[in-house]
């Protein structure tokens, strides 16, 4: 056997031993972890018109402890029902929001609608809330992702999400460079 031989041997033993193997596993979960990530934190609640929001209190212990990602999408104030969770504003406007389960719906004297709103983890009931304070209603939640959605501003976020487009744009240059260069060698064989 000769020595270009070995060399191309031990080469082609290199991309597919035990290390070269471990190696493409950790990279691929990885990447899978990123654009799951990417998903249900960015994609899925932009496309369903949906906010994510961060649990910060115990409220809504056992269901939704604190850093779950709770994310909500506007719905019909006619679909929201005892049992349901909802995001509302503290004071109507502001941006401060709650996120607790209906206990009751009603109307005042005056033929307004009022929401009874009760933290699953609460003994006593919040101030009614009036439909213009409702955000959504809850679509899905994920338990401590939101620690992460804290963690990441909105500038942060942006700049995050075109550095993991950006380091997908270039592993798939480095791969499609592997193979070409691959197979280059194979023609030349």
């Amino acid at each position: 056997m000769s020595a270009r031989s070995r060399a191309e041997l031990r080469i082609e033993r290199e991309k597919t031993g035990m290390l070269w193997w471990v190696g493409q596993t950790i990279s691929w979960l990885a990447l899978f972890v990123v654009l799951a990530l990417l998903a249900i934190m960015v994609l899925i609640p932009r496309l369903g018109g949906a906010t994510a929001y961060t649990v910060l209190t115990g409220s809504m212990r056992p269901d939704y402890q604190p850093g779950s990602l709770v994310v909500v999408r506007p719905v019909d104030l006619n679909e929201i029902q005892v049992g349901d969770v909802v995001t509302y504003q503290l004071v109507s406007g502001e941006p401060e929001v709650v996120t607790h389960r209906v206990v009751g719906v009603g109307n005042t004297l005056g033929g307004e609608q009022r929401f009874i709103l009760r933290g699953d983890a609460n003994n006593t009931n919040d101030a009614p809330v009036v439909p213009e304070q409702i955000r959504g209603k809850l679509w899905y939640a994920v338990p401590l992702l939101g620690f992460v959605n804290s963690a990441i501003s909105g500038q942060q976020r942006t700049w995050l999400i075109w550095l993991a487009v950006g380091g997908l744009l270039c592993y798939s240059a480095v791969m499609l460079a592997g193979a070409w260069c691959d197979n280059r060698r194979k023609v030349e064989k």
